[in-house]
């Protein structure tokens, strides 16, 4: 049967447009005032086509060291921290899906309670310290390991394994490990992706914690340079860069540029996952 086309499906396609275009306006107004010259971004000439093509705002980015020492330094707080954001979430949730868990509902409780109450700044700030983790790597991997939502969406997940397959592995004799990492760990791909995804994205963009618990520039991540680029205009060196010789660039065009330049990145991997992040998002967020 031919499937009709109802008013509310022309009603739903054309809000969901009008949402779209209004997500996706500011990236390509953001994208024309950082391709285009000078004299027409200065008269504020440019809305979402850029006039007179250049890149010397991305020129001039690329060649800052403080936006490639960022790159270095996100980069390795991403795949460091969601590494280990990922292992201890997997290793936590499955405990917590087993109904024979001792306690079990008493530390579900627990965690809950932190989604709604939190230590707060200052008694973190101080326990960092207490830790010796100022000015490390660890400051920006360690406070954030674990989220509970990502760790209820994964519990919920795991629950939904049929029971089944934890029977069978127990009578060809593995242990809770090797049922996790031979049985349930094949099967939660989905999941697995998507709470990486969450964990990726939460670090990439995370530069409260730089601003908290680092003082050393050699260890700021790209997010706290954009911050300061775009918040104090902190840009010298590149205004007029060697490479550009006599071409100066307008703030605003780099500031744009850096800010394009530190998003895409993270924006480009989610198509790779997408089918897995919306399957995994869904079957460990709907028990059933």
């Amino acid at each position: 049967m031919k499937q009709r086309t109802g008013i509310f499906d022309i009603v739903n396609v054309l809000i969901l447009a009008l949402f779209a275009c209004t997500m996706l306006f500011p990236f390509v107004h953001m994208a024309a005032v950082s391709l285009s010259s000078a004299e027409f971004v200065v008269g504020n000439q440019i809305s979402i086509w850029p006039k007179g093509i250049n890149f010397d705002a991305y020129t001039a980015v690329l060649s800052d060291d403080r936006i490639l020492t960022g790159y270095r330094n996100t980069l390795l707080y991403v795949v460091l921290g969601t590494t280990l954001s990922l292992i201890v979430t997997t290793m936590g949730a499955y405990s917590l899906s087993r109904r024979n868990l001792v306690f079990g509902r008493t530390f579900m409780l627990m965690i809950v309670f932190t989604i709604l109450f939190s230590g707060g700044m200052i008694p973190t700030y101080l326990t960092v310290r207490n830790y010796h983790m100022l000015d490390t790597i660890w400051a920006m991997v360690i406070p954030n390991l674990v989220t509970a939502f990502n760790l209820i969406i994964m519990r919920t997940f795991f629950q939904g394994l049929p029971k089944e397959l934890e029977e069978s592995g127990k009578i060809d004799g593995l242990s809770d490990a090797g049922i996790l990492t031979r049985i349930v760990l094949p099967l939660s791909k989905p999941v697995l992706l998507t709470v990486m995804l969450f964990y990726a994205v939460q670090i990439w963009g995370n530069f409260f914690s730089a601003l908290l618990y680092l003082r050393n520039a050699d260890l700021y991540p790209l997010q706290v340079i954009i911050r300061n680029i775009v918040m104090m205009g902190v840009m010298s060196d590149i205004t007029v860069s060697s490479a550009l010789g006599d071409k100066a660039v307008v703030l605003e065009s780099l500031k744009y540029a850096v800010i394009l330049v530190g998003t895409l990145p993270i924006l480009l991997f989610y198509p790779f996952i997408q089918k897995h992040f919306i399957k995994g998002a869904m079957m460990g967020s709907v028990k059933g």
